[in-house]
């Protein structure tokens, strides 16, 4: 079951009282306890002008709980703000794509990843402390699991409220089952919330994909065509990451961004 509400642990990201350099202080502190030494898992994150969103999404992820070695690198895409200075600031790696896109930017962060393990996070959205845990385990344990993905729920940042999105986030539950059934699995893998093996990513060529298609679900489907095992959906109510609704607001709002949904799902152009 979904919350209606934004958990209060997730929350206190979201509304924190901190400024922006505690809020930072608080995230380096806390990534002293993930990162230790050559790591076992790099989570790579994007980013292109996330000042106001990067530093609760890097301290939620500094947060998490696991005994793993972990690096949480930033692959900053051209930012004309502040946003590789705060990342910066937080603690973690940054490393820089002149080419503007996010293939090229997730490209460019997998390059400089030093774990044996990818795990793939946007800068506007928080995760959960178990998250890194959840997500990487599967693909730990079970060499015939290519790719884990996993439940996200919205954040608004337009005007619709939160009880309209979780009931969107249901019906739009419904459109994933199809995708799997009907079409291809590959379409529910998201690049804010998946992980895959390094090593496996490089030889299907990362994030690079055809026009027409997205570098996030092209990479699962290339990676499972290759062989390298089968997609893992990571259903616990634990692993559920909060991301902002501005891809649905990019979309002209939540009825007309439903109503693409719609024909992308039926194939009506």
């Amino acid at each position: 079951m979904r919350p209606i509400q934004i958990p209060a642990s997730i929350n206190k990201y979201i509304k924190s009282h901190l400024t922006k350099e505690e809020m930072c202080k608080m995230a380096a502190d806390s990534y002293k306890n993930l990162y230790k030494g050559e790591p076992d898992i790099s989570v790579v994150m994007p980013a292109y002008n996330e000042t106001e969103s990067i530093v609760p999404a890097l301290a939620s992820l500094c947060a998490n709980k696991t005994n793993r070695k972990v690096e949480i690198v930033v692959s900053n895409n051209n930012s004309k703000d502040d946003t590789e200075a705060l990342a910066k600031a937080c603690g973690v790696e940054v490393v820089s794509e002149s080419r503007q896109g996010i293939a090229f930017a997730r490209n460019a962060g997998m390059a400089a990843a030093r774990g044996k393990y990818i795990l793939n996070a946007d800068a506007d959205t928080i995760y959960p402390e178990d998250w890194i845990e959840l997500m990487v385990k599967p693909l730990i344990e079970n060499d015939d699991v290519a790719i884990t993905y996993g439940r996200f729920s919205l954040i608004p940042i337009g005007s619709t409220g939160r009880v309209t999105y979780f009931f969107y986030e249901h019906i739009a539950q419904l459109s994933r089952w199809y995708n799997k059934k009907v079409k291809d699995e590959a379409v529910n893998v998201y690049g804010f919330n998946s992980a895959f093996r390094k090593e496996h990513g490089l030889q299907v060529e990362g994030f690079n994909h055809p026009p027409g298609t997205i570098e996030d679900g092209w990479l699962a489907l290339k990676l499972r065509n290759k062989g390298f095992g089968k997609l893992f959906y990571v259903n616990n109510i634990k692993a559920l990451v909060w991301t902002t609704d501005r891809r649905i607001q990019i979309d002209g709002g939540l009825w007309k961004g439903t109503l693409k949904r719609v024909k992308r799902v039926l194939n009506i152009r």
